[in-house]
C-alpha cells in the first residue's frame, strides 16, 4: 500500500486536472441536461472533468474504488479499503449561470474515513487542501473562526431541498436569521464547508442527507482546521449520516437546534 503522501499528491493533481477541464468550458456556452429534477442539472463538462480526475487517480491507484457523482461510478463509500470520492463540478447550477462559486472536489478515503482532500476553485483562484497536518488555502495554513458570540456568526444553509421540502428550507433560513448575526447561501456545499474551515463562515447546516461527493472532502477540511461536524443528533458525522452540522466548535449546540427545529 502506498503511503499517505502519495495519495495526497494524487488528490491535488487529480483535482487540479479535473478543474482545468471544467474551467475550459466555463462561460463558454454548454448544453445543460436535467437528471432527477428541474434543479438537478449536469453538463458534458461534469462528465469530462470526472473522467479526467479518474484518469489521474487510476494511473497511480488502478485497483482503488471510485465514488463519483456522474455516470456509472459507485454512489456509496465502501467501509473497508481505499477509495476516492469525486465531484467534478460541485455547484453545477452556479457553473451554468456563470457564477464562479464551483469546485472540483477529490478526497482519498481509507476504511470509510478521509485521509486527504482537495477542493480546487479555478474561477475563484482558490485551492483548499487537507491532510493529517491540517487544512491549507493557497498553501497557507487556515483554521476555523475564533468567534464565540452567535450574534456575530455568519451561517449558511447548504445542500438543496426538493420542491416538496421547500418549507424545511424556509424553516432553516428563519432559524438562522433569528439565532445568528447573518446568513449566506452559496449553492456549493464543498466551498461552503471549505469556508467554515478557513474561518470565513462560523457554520453550515442542513437536515438533508448529503451525498458523499458533496460533503466528504469539506467535512475533513473543517475537522483538520479545528472545527466540529456532527449529524442531527450531535454524533460524529460520517459519510452515511442524516443531516450535517459543521461549525467552528463554538455554539455548536445552537446550530444543532437550528437543524432539529425544522418541521416543528
Amino acid at each position: 500500500m502506498s503511503n499517505d503522501a502519495d495519495r495526497l499528491a494524487v488528490v491535488q493533481r487529480a483535482a487540479a486536472a479535473g478543474s482545468e477541464v471544467a474551467a475550459a468550458h466555463f462561460r463558454q456556452g454548454i448544453d445543460v441536461e436535467t437528471k432527477s429534477g428541474k434543479t438537478d442539472v449536469v453538463t458534458e463538462a461534469d462528465r469530462a472533468a470526472q473522467r479526467r480526475v479518474i484518469e489521474v487517480v487510476t494511473e497511480k491507484f488502478p485497483d482503488d474504488a471510485i465514488v463519483g457523482e456522474e455516470e456509472d461510478e459507485r454512489k456509496a463509500v465502501p467501509e473497508t479499503g481505499d477509495a476516492w470520492v469525486i465531484d467534478p463540478i460541485d455547484g453545477t447550477n452556479n457553473y451554468i449561470r456563470s457564477i464562479p462559486m464551483w469546485t472540483t472536489s477529490v478526497a482519498a478515503v481509507r476504511d470509510g474515513e478521509p485521509i486527504a482532500a482537495a477542493n480546487v476553485c479555478p474561477a475563484l483562484g482558490d485551492t483548499y487542501v487537507a491532510d493529517s497536518t491540517g487544512t491549507r488555502l493557497g498553501g497557507e495554513p487556515v483554521s476555523v473562526s475564533d468567534r464565540t458570540d452567535p450574534e456575530t456568526f455568519t451561517v449558511a444553509p447548504t445542500i438543496w431541498w426538493d420542491f416538496d421540502h421547500r418549507d424545511e428550507y424556509a424553516d432553516i433560513c428563519r432559524e438562522i436569521v433569528e439565532r445568528f448575526g447573518d446568513m449566506r447561501r452559496f449553492g456549493c456545499a464543498q466551498i461552503t464547508l471549505s469556508m467554515v474551515a478557513s474561518g470565513a463562515l462560523e457554520g453550515t447546516v442542513t437536515n438533508v442527507a448529503p451525498n458523499p461527493w458533496d460533503s466528504v472532502a469539506g467535512v475533513y477540511m473543517v475537522r483538520q482546521a479545528g472545527g466540529v461536524v456532527t449529524d442531527l443528533d450531535g454524533n460524529r458525522w460520517r459519510h452515511d449520516s442524516e443531516g450535517l452540522v459543521a461549525s467552528n466548535g463554538e455554539a455548536h449546540d445552537e446550530l444543532l437546534a437550528t437543524a432539529k427545529s425544522v418541521g416543528k
